[in-house]
């Protein structure tokens, strides 16, 4: 993952999505992704991957995106996909997916299998 401005990514990792901030520096912000290490490196230019580059399994899809809806975060909704009010698409194996950006624009997202 990668940000131009560490300090927005500490607000919105460490903030809004609710990580614990593990250390800081001038080359990355680094969070406690709920067991797993999430390095959000600095860089000058960001090039924007056009698809999900992170993901977290949930147990509660609905819980979890009402909650960071209340927060401030937008889902993504895309025309040829649908998807319920909330922004969450049922896969047809029975998974469901809901996709948000952070403030660079990665594509991030919380899926319910």
């Amino acid at each position: 993952m990668a940000t131009r401005d560490a300090a927005r990514a500490k607000a919105f990792y460490g903030g809004v999505l609710g990580l614990r901030l593990i250390s800081e520096d001038g080359f990355a912000v680094v969070f406690d992704a709920f067991g797993t290490t999430l390095r959000v490196g600095i860089v000058p230019e960001l090039v924007l991957a056009p698809y999900t580059v992170l993901g977290w399994d949930v147990k509660d899809i609905t819980a979890k995106v009402r909650g960071l809806t209340a927060a401030g975060v937008q889902f993504e909704r895309y025309a040829w996909m649908e998807q319920d009010e909330l922004g969450i698409w049922s896969a047809p194996g029975g998974a469901k997916v809901a996709w948000f950006k952070d403030p660079d624009g990665n594509v991030v997202s919380l899926s319910q299998h």
